[in-house]
């Protein structure tokens, strides 16, 4: 049976967050300051809140408010007309949480990109069959709203492409390691000290994270169930320093770049460290933002930049969402009922083209130049530019190139071949230049 409230009920929406970290910090202090925020009235008032630790130090007071050990019973609890989950994580204690409040028809507000993109689809049809929204406006991009303008702002378009910058702490270190001519390893270190990187900082850094964001963007923007299995993901650990240099002066700058694409062959989701000319707006947004490009067969293209993370605005996507459910729209939780969401037909990336940037440390040693061509040149790559630029401290000369279109396949095979010859020092290094 569905949760129902009567209209008297709905002067007062009772909210249960759990999970206490930066988000549900920035929650508690925005519903402390603003219970009546919601533009169709009433008011919301947190009713009971869970964590891992009852005793942590935190920025603000919770001794006067309901304490639920497991976040399961907080999501069943009586007080409790709006489950809020911020505990992160595809399974565990999130997912039993929010089936729990679902399966009783309650509605929950979610910031998990993982939770979303591994399971959205069974989320979907439970909540849908329980007629209760599920809401996850800040599980992408904080609080610039992506998810809203795809899911509603452009329900009247057919969206062809998104891409963009989708994880704030990728583009810090990248940011710093160009400005302050810095190691990954040593801006990771001094991102992990400030609070802008996990002491884990696997999901972000391997492109993870980024991963489930744009997952969850493919699903809304081409009305398929999400299929983060099938996204190809390659993370920033092993862009170096002198790439980031090299690119340059060829005119790029490498962000690590999260796109969907649809063709009449399928849908292609990936994320990789990519060039973006210098000029460009993706190439533009530093330090912490995100950006994302909308592409669309009427409107064109929509561009938008803001905060991706943080208590104030992720707590203002939060508090959003929990507006939605106070004004009670009914709407799919993807842009199709959860009964005919259908996983999107992955497209094979080695016959996709596209331009690449490559490099290669060589021996200073005549006749490798004309080696490294001819080898491009037999496996069917063309060279659109190149750069020769002996670096202090090289074991050898650093030879880097750019591409025309090419197949992906027909890059990699190239790559190969280069790598197995005699003058070549090191594993070549392949970055795609962004198609945007």
């Amino acid at each position: 049976m569905a949760f129902v409230m009567t209209d008297m009920d709905r002067k007062t929406w009772r909210v249960g967050v759990a999970g206490l970290g930066t988000v549900g910090a920035g929650l508690l202090n925005f519903l402390a300051e603003r219970p009546g925020f919601a533009p169709a009235g009433g008011r919301a008032v947190v009713t009971g809140v869970s964590a891992r630790s009852r005793t942590r130090p935190r920025p603000f007071d919770i001794s006067n408010l309901p304490w639920f050990d497991d976040p399961v019973a907080l999501a069943r609890s009586p007080d409790v007309d709006v489950f809020v989950e911020l505990i992160g994580g595809s399974d565990g204690p999130a997912k039993a949480a929010v089936e729990a409040a679902l399966s009783l028809g309650k509605p929950v507000v979610t910031a998990n990109k993982a939770l979303i993109a591994e399971h959205g689809a069974e989320l979907a049809a439970l909540a849908e069959a329980k007629g209760a929204p599920l809401l996850f406006e800040a599980a992408v991009m904080g609080g610039t709203p992506a998810v809203k303008m795809v899911r509603e702002a452009l329900v009247g378009d057919d969206i062809q492409s998104i891409a963009g910058i989708l994880n704030g702490t990728c583009n810090y270190i990248l940011t710093e390691m160009e400005a302050g001519g810095r190691s990954f390893a040593d801006v990771l270190g001094e991102a992990q000290r400030l609070g802008y990187a996990e002491a884990d900082p696997t999901m972000d850094v391997g492109g993870f994270d980024a991963a489930h964001k744009i997952t969850i963007l493919a699903a809304l923007a081409f009305g398929c169930a999400p299929n983060f299995a099938a996204a190809e993901i390659e993370g920033i650990e092993q862009v170096d320093l002198l790439d980031i240099r090299m690119a340059r002066d060829l005119g790029y700058r490498i962000k690590l770049v999260a796109s969907a694409e649809r063709s009449e062959d399928g849908v292609l989701v990936r994320v990789h460290p990519s060039l973006a000319p210098l000029d460009h707006p993706l190439a533009q947004a530093g330090g912490a933002l995100n950006a994302l490009f909308i592409e669309g067969r009427r409107i064109g293209r929509i561009f938008v930049q803001g905060p991706g993370a943080g208590a104030g605005p992720t707590a203002a996507a939060v508090a959003a969402d929990i507006a939605d459910v106070m004004t009670a729209p009914q709407r799919p939780v993807f842009q199709a009922p959860a009964g005919a969401l259908e996983p999107f037909k992955a497209v094979d990336p080695s016959k996709m083209t596209g331009r690449a940037y490559l490099r290669f440390l060589v021996k200073d040693e005549p006749g490798v130049i004309a080696a490294v061509s001819e080898t491009l040149a037999g496996a069917g790559v063309s060279i659109e530019s190149f750069l020769q630029k002996p670096t202090e401290g090289a074991q050898g000369v650093p030879i880097v190139l750019t591409t025309h279109a090419v197949t992906e396949s027909a890059l990699t095979a190239a790559v190969e071949r280069i790598a197995g010859l005699e003058a070549v020092l090191d594993r070549p290094r392949l970055l795609r230049i962004a198609r945007i």
